[in-house]
């Protein structure tokens, strides 16, 4: 595959989960188990790890189905 054919697809992929995020945010994405949220006053900090993993492994077999 050539870059400036990833670039595109990479792309539509970000636009199709920005318009999917309202969606996704229903299912549970964003506030998994394993994430690290830290609360206090005047701060506020989140990392969603185990999101970013779930998110790695489908965009994973995504891009794998695609290139088959």
């Amino acid at each position: 595959m050539s870059f400036p054919k990833l670039l595109i697809t990479l792309g539509i992929i970000l636009v199709v989960v920005g318009i999917a995020w309202p969606w996704l945010t229903k299912l549970g994405l964003g506030r998994l188990p394993g994430d690290i949220a830290v609360k206090r006053d005047g701060f506020a900090f989140y990392f969603p790890i185990t999101t970013s993993i779930v998110i790695s492994i489908v965009l994973s077999l995504l891009l794998w189905l695609l290139r088959r």
